[in-house]
């Protein structure tokens, strides 16, 4: 295999070789696209759309389905392409592009979702301070920070990373191009810059973790001590969505990126890699819009309202 710090290309992993399992590929990978695509968009619509939602917490769900829809998008659309066109190249450049733009969507998603806690948290244990803590200007400015946070880490990693010498081949053993993965192409030890910062980078996510557990521990004790059941269950309903919705993604992510390399396997890492960066955009609108009667209202007159038009 040719010196990848030279190619102008990089191989993808390969789906089975056979012309029907290409073809079953991509049209599994199109239904979740489009379902991932027509429930995050309905969620963004509807929350822009009926100013009852213009809260706190529905203008950070807003935004969490932004980075949803960004973070598909990167992936599943070229590995789609590449099973209808029977190919496994990606350019440099959008190799490049694929890994800046996946960490800075993923980063923008975790720190939303460290938000959100803290949005719970308030509205829960704080509620008579609610609107002093968390104004418009305030949910500004925590919105607009961990977007610029998204794109702080994913320029420090895809510099880092394209910075380095790959001196084994150019084959990517994953369905995208992730970090993991391209270290192991790297010369000797020259990788271990990265993998520090990647290590950083995890340390900073876990500080985030416990943040947010704390912030549950506080919630559900505050809960426990609501006399009606109606209200607890109204707390439950918008807290627990967002606690799997946590727990989906850190789990997965942290395995994927800072597991020992004696337990990786290419089925491992295909199937980890799936559950961080497809499933999670595909299954979010769901977890949230099945607990959540207000936005369900909101959908269910939007698309009434859609009807009536015609």
């Amino acid at each position: 295999m040719a010196n990848s710090s030279s190619s102008t290309y990089f191989l993808l992993l390969t789906f089975p070789d056979t012309r029907q399992l290409q073809l079953l590929h991509f049209c599994l990978f199109l239904a979740i696209y489009l379902a991932a695509v027509l429930s995050n968009g309905l969620i963004i619509t509807t929350i822009a759309w009926d100013h009852h939602l213009h809260t706190p917490m529905y203008f950070f769900l807003l935004n969490l389905a932004l980075t949803d829809l960004g973070a598909i998008s990167t992936t599943v659309p070229k590995s789609m392409a590449n099973s209808l066109r029977d190919t496994r190249d990606i350019s440099h450049a959008g190799c490049a592009a694929q890994v800046f733009l996946l960490f800075f969507f993923m980063s923008a998603e975790y720190f939303l979702l460290t938000t959100m806690s803290y949005d719970r948290y308030i509205a829960i244990c704080r509620p008579l301070h609610y609107e002093t803590l968390l104004g418009s200007r305030v949910c500004l400015h925590l919105a607009a920070a961990a977007w610029a946070s998204g794109v702080l880490y994913a320029l420090l990693h895809t510099a880092n990373t394209f910075s380095l010498p790959l001196c084994q081949g150019n084959a990517v053993d994953q369905f995208f191009c992730e970090i993991p993965q391209i270290l192991k192409l790297s010369c000797s030890t020259s990788y271990l810059r990265e993998l520090w910062l990647l290590v950083v980078t995890a340390c900073l996510s876990f500080v985030c973790f416990v943040l947010i557990v704390v912030s549950y521990v506080q919630i559900f004790r505050a809960v426990l001590r609501i006399p009606s059941q109606q209200g607890r269950h109204k707390a439950f309903a918008t807290c627990l969505p967002h606690l799997a919705v946590v727990s989906l993604f850190f789990s997965t992510g942290f395995f994927a990126y800072l597991k020992p390399s004696s337990i990786s396997s290419p089925s491992l890492d295909l199937g980890v890699s799936v559950l961080y960066s497809v499933v999670p955009p595909a299954v979010n609108p769901l977890i949230y819009s099945l607990r959540n009667q207000e936005l369900k209202a909101a959908l269910s007159q939007l698309i009434t309202g859609c009807f009536q038009k015609q």
